[in-house]
């Protein structure tokens, strides 16, 4: 009878055995596919493919804008401040005179600095003759104004009109886009839609499948190229150059956009 009982209990155990080693086994089985499914995507990830669209409009300047200086000199710096404020003040009366908006006129730099006199020392021939005396002998004040122009048509005029009220440089005249959103935003899409184009047509000849978008990216510093025109470089108004308004053709400008594309194919 006890052989009988130990008999059962040890084919009991030999049971349990066989299931807890099944269980194992399982387990095993399911990790090792679980791992290798991860190691796949971990370590050479879906299949993708990279298309770039590029996008492009074209439009005409409707802003202009250009800077101007005004340099005045005095005894002392009241005086210097005084005669630049005239010369300044003519210079933005004529323009709001002009329809020019006084939130379009802007100070860019303003300097007040001391002017020097260098008196060398009178020296005995063959003696030590120590250094000269800097002395101030009155102050400059330059003060730099940015003036946009909405009128694209009297820029011209108003080139002239400042050089003729006392402006010692005009430079940086440029015309350019004052709201570019719009634009932009029209470039982007033509942009997209040249990438999937390109993905459908790289799809078609790969004979594969486009599942999904994995990854967008935009490049940035796609911006119209303002015209240069006129008077370039701080070059100071001659007086011929005040005397008739010059000739300044816009052009267009062209606003890019180039953005980059991950598709996920099967």
């Amino acid at each position: 009878m006890e052989n009988t009982k130990n008999f059962f209990a040890l084919g009991y155990v030999r049971v349990i055995m066989v299931l807890i080693l099944l269980a194992v086994l399982g387990a095993l089985v399911s990790y090792t596919h679980y791992t290798l499914k991860q190691a796949r995507y971990n370590n050479w990830g879906p299949t993708t493919i990279n298309v770039r669209g590029e996008g492009e409009v074209l439009a005409k300047p409707d802003i202009g804008q250009f800077s101007f200086s005004v340099r005045a000199e005095g005894e002392d710096a009241n005086t210097a401040q005084e005669k630049s404020a005239e010369s300044i003040n003519a210079i933005i009366d004529y323009l709001t005179g002009e329809s020019v908006h006084e939130s379009d006129i802007k100070t860019q730099n303003y300097y007040l600095n001391p002017t020097y006199t260098y008196t060398e020392r009178v020296c005995a021939v063959g003696s030590y003759c120590p250094p000269g005396e800097q002395e101030i002998d009155g102050y400059e004040v330059t003060q730099s104004v940015v003036v946009k122009v909405r009128d694209l048509e009297a820029a011209g005029d108003l080139i002239s009109g400042v050089g003729q009220r006392g402006a010692t440089n005009i430079s940086s005249l440029q015309f350019t886009i004052d709201d570019e959103t719009t634009l932009q935003a029209e470039a982007r899409a033509e942009a997209i839609a040249d990438a999937k184009q390109k993905a459908k047509e790289l799809a078609r000849d790969l004979d594969v499948r486009l599942v999904r978008m994995v990854s967008y990216y935009e490049e940035q510093g796609y911006y119209p190229e303002p015209y240069y025109g006129g008077y370039g470089g701080d070059m100071a108004m001659s007086e011929s150059a005040v005397r008739k308004s010059p000739s300044l053709p816009t052009g267009e400008d062209e606003i890019k956009s180039v953005v980059n594309i991950t598709y996920e194919i099967k």
